[in-house]
């Protein structure tokens, strides 16, 4: 299957080094970790969320690659936590970080679980009739891949790309600001 990840343009699309900085499944010295998204639209509402950008007159400044990665079969590993935690703000990273450090222990090389960024209410890519058309709702997750892998081949989609203004209205902003 192919998932997506954007990265900073001037460095390779996966970690290969634990000085990354933590995230939600993943505490210092833990990684590396390998997200990935399962829509090109998630990733880069990860990223929108992440960076706290909820202002379209900010998304012209952005220049992000974009990299379509084949991961083979995602992860059948889903993390055993409530949707507030798994859907939550920075406040819910520690129980996360637990639960990926308990998979990982069990022998887990990834997870997959529903994107935080993407409200999942709103519709997922495109249709053409007459135009473009927003196509059904689909679930959107993200895949934490944990270790090193130098065995994923990925192709860069954009070398230098920003996502959608639109785009800003599906994303689940972290507290205090956002567009919804």
């Amino acid at each position: 299957m192919i998932f997506y990840r954007h990265v900073d343009p001037r460095f390779p699309f996966l970690w290969e080094s634990a000085d990354q900085p933590p995230a939600r499944w993943h505490g210092s010295g833990d990684g590396p970790v390998q997200y990935l998204s399962s829509t090109p639209d998630a990733a880069w509402a990860e990223f929108l969320r992440h960076e706290e950008i909820d202002d379209a007159a900010d998304i012209p400044g952005i220049e992000r690659s974009l990299w379509a990665v084949e991961i083979g079969t995602p992860p059948q590993v889903h993390p055993q936590l409530a949707p507030d935690i798994l859907l939550g703000d920075g406040a819910s990273y520690m129980p996360c970080r637990a639960e990926a450090a308990r998979l990982r222990a069990r022998g887990a090389a990834g997870l997959l679980a529903p994107s935080a960024a993407v409200l999942a209410d709103t519709s997922s890519g495109f249709r053409t009739r007459g135009g473009l058309r927003p196509a059904r709702r689909r679930a959107e997750s993200v895949v934490a891949l944990f270790g090193r892998r130098p065995d994923l081949v990925g192709w860069a989609a954009c070398d230098r790309g920003r996502p959608r203004a639109d785009l800003l209205g599906r994303v689940r902003h972290l507290a205090g600001g956002g567009a919804r």
